[in-house]
């Protein structure tokens, strides 16, 4: 079945020329609509255009602030802003080349880590899914001596919702040298604390990871960005075609991640409302025999059990305004398909209810 959004993005929005509870996609803060983000969007387009065509525009005000709001919102000094949050992994893997000399990647990444790690044409090597054991067992075989490996994965995977399981991955890597470098994607303004990704969320202290971010997601707007102090910037920069070859967002979009980040800096009432929904959908759900853990992410993976129609259940669920995902090729989905069910701060509780009551009556 097709299905083409009509309307803004949002808790409930227009599909099909009908007003549905919207369960899919990743606004988990609902911040693509939110009438500061909106607004900011278009005072930057009356004031300056669209976009700075390249030249001495990287200076620009509207690129400067952004800088602003991301290094306080996490308290970092420096900010490499670029064209899309896909270009994360191409950017660490060119930028990092000097330090490593063979990758190591979760055989479910995202296309993004895949398409990065192939830029820096070194050898690439798939490890089984978020098994730490087997990343130091193929370190081992593959490493000739004194070589570094580079290991890169999801900080939180797209459609089974799992936690990278960093500490045990750095503790594979780091015998060797080596580094771990995450793409935070679906963890950036959400996972505790404060939304600052997945190394905070285990509370690893260490200079061998680095994590690119996205602002289309959770932050609502658009861009990818990775921070850090300004010697890993410059020597991204200097290493990487990325930075060197692409124009940077269009203004009204920087000026809307900016105007997001500085709404979660002063207030992170979305963040802890968006928790608790989580929480609440989980235990709803949970009671139907999926085994869905205790976990912050607002991605919750229904898998295919072998004897349920999960496109009939999407179906189902549409033909009573209540649209989630169901998916069965993209990157993390499990054997069989599943359905993908997104959670959003903006979600009331009655929406909860109904999608768990609705759920239960379809199946």
């Amino acid at each position: 079945m097709n299905f083409e959004m009509q309307g803004p993005m949002g808790a409930r929005t227009l599909i099909n020329g009908r007003e549905v509870d919207y369960f899919a996609g990743c606004g988990y803060l609902g911040l693509q609509n939110h009438p500061v983000v909106r607004e900011a969007a278009v005072a930057a387009l009356q004031e300056y255009g669209l976009a700075n065509s390249g030249g001495y525009g990287g200076n620009h005000p509207v690129y400067q602030r952004l800088e602003t709001a991301v290094t306080t919102y996490f308290q970092t000094n420096s900010l490499l802003y670029y064209a899309s949050g896909y270009l994360g992994n191409s950017l660490l893997a060119q930028g990092l080349s000097a330090r490593y000399d063979q990758i190591f990647i979760d055989e479910d990444a995202h296309y993004s880590v895949w398409d990065g790690a192939r830029t820096a044409g070194k050898p690439i090597h798939a490890y089984r899914h978020v098994d730490a054991g087997h990343v130091a067992e193929l370190c081992q075989e593959k490493l000739r001596e004194g070589e570094r490996p580079l290991l890169m994965t999801d900080g939180v995977f797209p459609v089974s919702g799992e936690i990278a399981p960093l500490p045990a991955l750095l503790n594979a890597v780091e015998p060797f040298g080596g580094l771990l470098a995450v793409d935070d994607a679906h963890a950036t303004g959400v996972l505790r604390p404060h939304g600052w990704g997945t190394q905070a969320y285990f509370g690893i202290q260490s200079d061998n990871i680095f994590t690119c971010h996205t602002m289309s997601k959770a932050l609502g707007a658009y861009g990818g960005f990775i921070i850090g102090n300004e010697l890993l910037i410059e020597e991204i920069k200097a290493n990487s075609n990325v930075h060197e070859g692409a124009s940077r967002p269009p203004m009204p979009a920087a000026a809307a991640a900016t105007a997001a980040l500085n709404l979660l800096h002063k207030d992170d009432s979305l963040r802890q409302q968006l928790q608790q929904n989580v929480k609440q959908a989980r235990a709803g759900i949970r009671q139907f025999g999926w085994d869905l853990p205790d976990s912050p992410v607002p991605i919750l993976c229904l898998a295919d059990r072998g004897f349920l129609d999960l496109a009939q259940i999407q179906a189902d669920l549409f033909a009573q305004d209540i649209l989630i995902a169901y998916s069965t090729h993209y990157t993390s989905v499990p054997d069989g398909g599943a359905l993908r069910i997104a959670i959003f701060a903006t979600h009331t509780a009655d929406q909860i209810d109904r999608l768990v009551t609705t759920l239960k009556s379809v199946l």
